[in-house]
């Protein structure tokens, strides 16, 4: 369907009669790949610290601002994103049972950041008390929390605090009887890109902990890699804690830690050491106040974890794409392990951070999360590989935080597209589905008249791709109906069916909402990773514009209907969807994403992503990353759909010089393009709820213009 000439109009009035985009200088820099010369205008961009940079940005930014602020309905949209985003229900995740009591962090509208709170149980958050509260330390919301991790007995509580979305974070040690602050601060524990992990001691005196290069250590360049792990003791100087392990990693390495707390083998350590981003793992263990080695890369161990009984239990992918178990002993680490669980059907998942709980040992179970191609399940097994009962969960939906209570039970989180979060206690003696809880979330704001279905598009290869389709129930499929669609396949990261309150905003105006699950990602397991990384990556860009193009014959929507929006890996995703298929949609959202793949590895955090992207110093690398390289494939005389870049001045993970360059890039060529750096943001995480807010407004605004659609208030 065309747009109506009074939609084409109310286009042109809002975007294309303003002033023209500042003028940005080309300074062309040439360099040569594997006797391929490519020329880079905007080399100049790159570097933050030059003054003209950032008068640039900060003219974008006016540029940028001058557009968004006069769109039609912001006043509204205002209005309604911040009722739905500042909903009063409290939201608890990150859920950990230690000292016989439940801590948990809790978002709250209208607080800014979320915060620390512990109770008696699950059943009783109305006893919660406020532990670490980010808000009050800075009542703007620059304050955020990274992870925490309790003593064994619960009465201190490890804190990685950090400021304005740079994720570079502090342990600071809390008394949870009263909340105070005590001891000393240990610095530099958590970054960006490698992230962070800290594991107490059995006698909660001390801790082990990552730590970063101090001042003098090593050069610039190098001071968010080479992590090491330390042990400090509590009352103790942090210059005087003792070195463990790490000299040998790599520059890109990344640690988890976990100590055994209980049994014969209390005090073991083990390290997962990850190479960059990749997903390729080597495993250390501390026994007898000693370390060794006991997997390697080539094993294909991608996680694992301790059993009480000292067991150490292990997600393997050697020969097993979609995962098996295996185990051994701490004392027999050098022995092959053997298998509990044999690979099947669907894929075991594996998170390295594993911050929602999905692989967990208990006393008597094994817990372990399947992925189904998007949604998840879970499944209990003993430690001879047999099965036992295990939490039902609904349909579309995934579980998260999995949580080990007293007496064999367990919490566990729901996830769907169209819900929020549930919490729900297991009792395996019982073998039911998971009481409520009143953890669970509340959203004031119906979500009835919307359904989720499931369906398949046919990539360019032949390849089923799954797409998750939130819709009006009785929806017409006349083509007619606007439609933004997104997706990330990249580094395995499995995308589950998730609850976004702002999904809301664009239902609520008629949109059909769509999240497919491409190639990259782990929905599928290893080989579904491998089929887009590296040299394969085109096929995760073939998968999503198969995913729209899905869409739209189907009679969802159509091309003047459909806006995309990805971030990060997903923003890279959407700078090649626009280069490749310029005629496939009607705008563009893109946050914190990639663009120059010729230039990421030699950002500070550059080498993390050498395993998932390559390296240009390879020629079949480059000749993959030069093909795709959306910076490198804005060419003259394409009418390219307008692009809203949203990036943050403090981001850790992706440089904003590529958000810098690729607007410069889109503007050279005529494209209708804007830029909107914020200063106290990064690359999501710790973004305040205020900043949240106004994102919120600019991109609803920006779309619905672009698609030509006058905003509808909601009574």
């Amino acid at each position: 369907m065309k747009h109506s000439a009074l939609a084409v109009l109310a286009v042109l009035l809002n975007l294309g009669a303003h002033a023209a985009p500042p003028e940005t200088a080309k300074v062309p820099v040439t360099d040569e790949h594997h006797g391929v010369k490519v020329v880079d205008a905007y080399r100049w961009l790159e570097d933050w610290n030059d003054p003209k940079v950032k008068a640039w940005s900060e003219a974008q930014n006016a540029y940028a601002r001058g557009i968004l602020d006069k769109l039609e309905d912001t006043e509204a949209i205002r209005t309604r994103a911040a009722a739905v985003l500042s909903a009063t229900g409290a939201a608890y995740f990150a859920p950990t049972w230690s000292g016989g009591r439940l801590f948990a962090m809790k978002r709250q509208p209208p607080k800014q950041q979320p915060f620390i709170v512990v109770m008696p149980s699950p059943m009783h958050p109305d006893q919660e008390r406020v532990l670490v509260d980010p808000n009050v330390i800075d009542p703007e919301g620059g304050a955020s929390i990274d992870w925490y991790v309790p003593s064994p007995d619960g009465a201190l509580l490890a804190v990685s605090m950090s400021t304005h979305g740079s994720e570079a974070g502090d342990i600071h040690l809390f008394d949870t009887k009263t909340g105070k602050q005590v001891h000393e601060v240990i610095t530099r524990v958590n970054g960006g890109t490698a992230g962070g992990s800290l594991a107490w001691a059995p006698d909660g005196k001390g801790f082990y902990y990552t730590r970063y290069p101090r001042a003098g250590e090593r050069p610039a360049e190098d001071m968010d890699f080479y992590v090491q792990v330390y042990f400090h003791r509590l009352g103790d100087d942090p210059a005087k804690d003792t070195y463990e392990v790490g000299k040998e990693f790599p520059r890109i390495a990344e640690i988890q830690l976990e100590c055994l707390h209980t049994g014969g083998w209390a005090g073991a350590v083990l390290a997962s050491v990850q190479l960059g981003d990749g997903g390729e793992f080597m495993h250390f263990i501390k026994i007898n106040d000693a370390w060794k080695q006991f997997t390697k890369y080539e094993d294909r161990i991608v996680q694992a974890t301790f059993a009480p009984s000292g067991l150490i239990v292990m997600i393997s992918r050697k020969d097993a794409p979609r995962g098996k178990i295996v185990a051994t002993m701490c004392d027999e680490w050098s022995v092959t392990p053997g298998t509990l669980v044999p690979e099947g059907e669907y894929t075991i998942v594996s998170e390295f951070l594993d911050p929602e709980g999905l692989f967990l040992a208990t006393e008597n179970a094994l817990y372990i999360t399947y992925q189904l191609g998007g949604p998840g399940e879970v499944r209990a097994f003993d430690y001879h590989g047999k099965p036992r009962p295990a939490p039902a969960l609904g349909d579309v939906t995934s579980p998260t935080g999995l949580t080990a209570l007293d007496g064999g039970k367990l919490l566990v989180g729901t996830k769907s597209y169209i819900a929020p979060l549930a919490w729900g206690v297991f009792d395996p003696a019982a073998a039911a589905a998971p009481a409520p809880t009143p953890l669970s979330s509340k959203f004031p704001f119906s979500l009835d008249d919307y359904e989720v279905v499931r369906e398949f598009a046919t990539s360019k290869d032949g390849t089923k791709v799954p797409v998750n389709i939130i819709r009006r129930k009785g929806l017409a499929l006349d083509g007619r109906s606007p439609c933004l669609v997104t997706a990330y396949g990249g580094y395995g990261v499995n995308i589950e069916p998730t609850f976004r309150p702002g999904t809301l905003l664009l239902l609520e105006q008629g949109f059909v909402w769509a999240e497919a699950n491409i190639r990259g990602g782990g929905e599928f397991g290893d080989a579904w990773h491998r089929a887009g990384n590296l040299t394969n990556k085109q096929n995760v860009f073939d998968d999503f514009a198969a995913a729209v193009k899905h869409l739209q014959t189907r009679g969802y929507t159509n091309p003047t209907r459909t806006a995309i929006t990805g971030g990060s890996n997903g923003g890279l995703l959407m700078g090649a969807t626009l280069t490749q298929h310029p005629d496939l949609i009607a705008c563009v959202v893109s946050h914190v994403g990639i663009y120059d793949m010729l230039r990421v590895e030699l950002s500070s955090n550059g080498a993390f992503n050498i395993p998932e992207f390559g390296t240009v110093k390879n020629p079949d690398h480059f000749k993959a990353l030069y093909a795709y390289s959306p910076y490198h494939r804005v060419v003259e005389g394409v009418k390219y759909p307008p692009v809203l870049f949203l990036t943050g001045a403090n981001d850790p993970r992706v440089d904003p010089m590529q958000s810098r360059k690729m607007t410069a890039r889109l503007q050279a060529v005529g494209g209708t393009c804007l830029l909107r750096t914020s200063s106290n943001s990064g690359h999501g995480a710790g973004t305040a709820l205020n900043e949240r807010i106004e994102q919120t407004v600019d991109v609803n605004a920006f779309i619905l213009s672009n698609l030509g659609l006058a905003y509808r208030p909601v009574q």
